[in-house]
């Protein structure tokens, strides 16, 4: 008795889920060419970033060893 009401638990929060992703793929919409150029910029930038901060690391850390 306690598996099918865990079961009947499982399948509810997995259900919601479902619920909640197709509520989300109604609002999806495709990003015109402006908002594409302005988030690919930023996510580059982002990338660039980061490589940089592990190559500044990288070099403070070969001085040190």
């Amino acid at each position: 008795m306690d598996f099918s009401m865990n079961l009947k638990e499982k399948f509810s929060g997995l259900s919601s889920f479902f619920v909640q992703c197709r509520r989300v793929w109604t609002l999806l919409r495709k990003p015109s060419r402006d908002e594409f150029k302005s988030i690919s910029k930023i996510s580059g930038i982002g990338i660039l970033l980061l490589g940089l901060l592990g190559f500044i690391i990288a070099l403070v850390l070969g001085v040190f060893k």
